[in-house]
């Protein structure tokens, strides 16, 4: 079970290809769609988590649906697994490098498995 976890706000935003492109080119400098962005509010770095806003998680619905049809799941799944995934990049994980994307992932699988059981 995923622990240590505090109340907080999220913004979601649920776009097109091209809007979420544009944020990929300004902030990543990487200029085509991706499926999810994640803005922190929080300065995770020194530690200071007492703001309630978490920040913005920006889910492009045209990738999310073209990765449902590759990986055969519904929307519904994908969008499931970007939100967690976002959120992750919120609470300060990382996927730079094989072990952060190790640890990162099986917290997904583990907040994804407690959302599949309480459905």
């Amino acid at each position: 079970m995923v622990t240590g976890m505090c109340p907080g706000e999220i913004s979601l935003v649920v776009c097109d290809d091209a809007f979420i492109s544009e944020l990929n080119r300004e902030y990543r400098k990487k200029n085509r769609p991706t499926d999810v962005l994640s803005f922190s509010m929080r300065d995770v770095v020194s530690g200071n988590t007492s703001d309630p806003v978490l920040g913005d998680i920006i889910i492009s619905v045209q990738t999310a649906e073209v990765q449902a049809r590759e990986n055969g799941t519904t929307i519904e799944e994908e969008f499931k697994f970007l939100f967690t995934h976002g959120l992750l990049h919120l609470l300060g994980y990382t996927h730079d490098h094989k072990d952060d994307e190790e640890r990162m992932m099986g917290l997904a699988n583990e907040i994804l498995a407690g959302i599949k059981g309480n459905t």
